[in-house]
């Protein structure tokens, strides 16, 4: 026990070192990172099916209502589930983890970039510039028409949901296209999605990429990306720079440089970031 401890101290020590000496620090996120916060965990119908019961009971997983066809035939069934998932990001308050991320980037003369596949808009919330983010599947607070009539995105600051959980139904007013009065969605990635607007993550990655370029130094922590859907982790894997990589389930690198750390995201960067002030 006690050396599973040690182990992890030293790894943490090293994380930190690695980061104070860094001119940029790149911060990506997955799933695993709003879990922490009490998110539900959708890498696995298990814990999917646990936020939905009604699901279950129906055999739908995350991957077959988290498609765009529903907006088309059932779109109150579509949004009871991306309306209850908008409530629920509303309303969670990001662990702290994200702050103590948010300081240590601040310690690089360059700053820090946040690459993420979550869609909860957490790491704005804690206070990351949003010229800084890279929402690689989109935003939950856009919108964008079914059809991407007009080829437009905006906010959802106006808009909110009653759901009738027992069910998975939206029961007050959907939003609508403005311009073709049909209904409109997440200006989320979903699967099997043709008609994702990536206006704002175009803009957005050309922002990360203009920052990169900059960097010469450049240490990416990791925090909860899976190996499902690998679009955080392949930044970790093929961006060049020192890697931390934490995760409770698939902590492992082929980089022999990179420092992985099996843990949850909070336990690992509170320690990284004690680690650091001791520096």
């Amino acid at each position: 026990m006690w050396s599973v401890i040690i182990e992890f101290v030293s790894l943490c020590e090293k994380a930190a070192h690695y980061i104070k000496e860094a001119d940029g620090l790149l911060i990506t996120g997955g799933a695993g990172m709003g879990v922490d916060s009490g998110l539900p965990d959708f890498r696995g119908n298990e814990g999917f099916w646990k936020a939905y019961p009604v699901l279950a009971s129906n055999g739908v997983s995350f991957i077959e209502i988290a498609q765009p066809h529903h907006f088309n035939h059932n779109p109150r069934l579509a949004w009871g589930f991306y309306g209850h998932r908008l409530n629920l990001y509303r309303n969670t308050i990001p662990h702290d983890g994200y702050r103590m991320l948010k300081d240590l980037g601040e310690t690089c003369p360059l700053g820090s970039f946040v690459f993420t596949s979550n869609v909860d808009g957490h790491y704005q919330k804690s206070g990351f510039d949003p010229e800084r983010v890279l929402e690689c599947h989109g935003s939950i607070h856009h919108l964008q028409c079914i059809n991407d009539c007009s080829h437009d995105v905006w906010l959802t600051d106006e808009t909110s949901f009653e759901i009738d959980e027992a069910n998975c139904k939206a029961t007050s007013s959907l939003p609508y296209c403005p311009v073709c009065g049909d209904v409109a969605r997440p200006n989320i990635l979903m699967f099997d999605d043709l008609n994702w607007n990536d206006q704002l993550e175009v803009r957005q990655r050309k922002r990360f990429d203009d920052w990169l370029s900059k960097v010469k130094n450049l240490v990416i922590i990791e925090c909860g990306a899976g190996t499902a859907i690998p679009s955080v982790r392949q930044q970790g894997d093929f961006q060049k720079g020192k890697l931390i990589r934490i995760n409770t389930r698939d902590a492992n690198s082929d980089n022999a440089d990179s420092i992985c750390i099996k843990e949850k995201a909070i336990v690992a960067v509170s320690q990284i970031y004690e680690s650091f002030a001791r520096l």
